[in-house]
């Protein structure tokens, strides 16, 4: 019997985005979990400036992670993505051949597959996803549009409450806007909205930006903060007693929920510093809810899926109301956290996948994913043609 061939796995991680740490630590922790018998890893690392630099194939680099994923920023081939499905996928350049216009694309290898490990901006929002759509490499996780929209908080309103899904109500504004007409911006914000609020870029995740306003002193330095992360800035009512319930998705068209967790931030809500500075917020694995409010969490997750054209992975937030027991869906994150203490592959654990075990099913849904896309024809056929 032949051995089956291993697929060669690029780890797409770093990026733009503020979350690019976040991202590091993520791909660190898919790196330790992936299984060489299986993969050939290709590091392909982007760095805050947006260079795109590839690493080398080896071994070392799934027992030491965390020392060579920073060497790949540092010292890695600079390389060009393509989106010729027919040629290279990653070419090779130097600034000398930059300067005459060309490229080589001896020395790098092609991959089977991508895992893009990012968050945030240029990562986690669409664009990366349609490079790798252009280039016809599959890869993990959602496409275009829903990367899109899970990445804008106020499209991804508008298609929950389009879809049934209980949602906080929100006010959008622009910067723009913001900067021209800040007094009559503040009070028809004050009108259709009761402090306490919460104020946060429309584009971003890990909570980066976001303040909590219980009055109206806080309100404009709390919009000035958002508005330096995105043009377009949300805001929010505020569930004063609220539960922060978290449950992760896995599939494509007939995705499944995992069991519900609880976050128990350290500080008053789970901003940035809670999640990933400051030690004490807690992970409840499962929630302690009711069997009704369990699946009512588990319901109201497969339909937010859904409901943006997600795929592969994603998890879904909620706020429910202490007092009265409802439940809000506040927000789906395409690309969220994929440390091995992360939520997202926590709740898989607990609902009977383990680390390893759910990298290779996002690895077979990416693949899966990619052949139903190419049974599409995008080139018309008449019917006479067809008989």
């Amino acid at each position: 019997m032949t051995e089956r061939p291993r697929l060669r796995l690029g780890i797409l991680f770093g990026g733009r985005s503020g979350e690019h740490e976040v991202s590091l630590r993520s791909a660190v922790s898919v790196l330790r979990a992936i299984d060489p018998h299986k993969y050939e890893v290709v590091p392909i690392g982007i760095t805050k400036q947006g260079r795109w630099l590839v690493g080398p194939m080896a071994t070392q680099l799934l027992s030491a992670p965390e020392k060579l994923l920073p060497d790949v920023l540092k010292h890695g081939i600079p390389v060009t993505p393509s989106v010729d499905p027919t040629g290279p996928q990653l070419v090779p350049v130097s600034s000398a051949a930059l300067r005459r216009g060309e490229a080589r694309p001896q020395g790098v290898p092609r991959v089977d597959v991508i895992f893009p490990v990012l968050h945030g901006t240029f990562g986690e929002d669409g664009t990366v996803q349609g490079l790798l759509d252009l280039a016809g490499i599959p890869y993990v996780g959602t496409g275009v549009l829903g990367s899109a929209v899970g990445m804008d908080k106020d499209v991804m309103k508008r298609l929950f409450r389009d879809a049934g899904l209980p949602a906080v109500p929100w006010v959008t504004i622009l910067r723009s806007e913001w900067e021209r007409e800040r007094a009559p911006i503040r009070h028809s914000i004050e009108r259709r909205l009761r402090y306490p609020l919460f104020v946060k870029p429309a584009n971003l995740g890990s909570s980066v930006g976001i303040s909590k306003v219980s009055g109206r002193r806080q309100l404009a330095p709390a919009i000035d903060l958002a508005a330096q992360y995105d043009r377009k800035i949300v805001v929010e009512k505020a569930v004063e007693d609220a539960r922060e319930i978290e449950c992760s998705v896995l599939g494509n068209d007939q995705p499944q929920a995992s069991v519900p967790g609880e976050v128990i931030p350290v500080n008053e809500f789970y901003d940035y510093e809670a999640k990933y500075l400051k030690e004490g917020s807690k992970l409840l694995i499962p929630a302690p809810l009711t069997a009704r409010q369990r699946h009512r969490v588990r319901d109201l997750a497969v339909r937010a899926f859904r409901a943006i054209d997600a795929a592969g992975m994603g998890r879904v937030d909620f706020l429910m109301s202490r007092s009265s027991g409802r439940i809000y869906v506040n927000e789906i994150n395409t690309i969220p956290g994929f440390t091995k203490i992360s939520m997202y592959p926590k709740l898989w654990e607990a609902t009977g996948l383990s680390y390893s075990q759910l990298i290779d099913r996002l690895i077979e849904l990416a693949l899966e994913r990619h052949r139903d896309r190419a049974r599409t024809c995008y080139s018309y056929r008449s019917l006479e043609a067809e008989r």
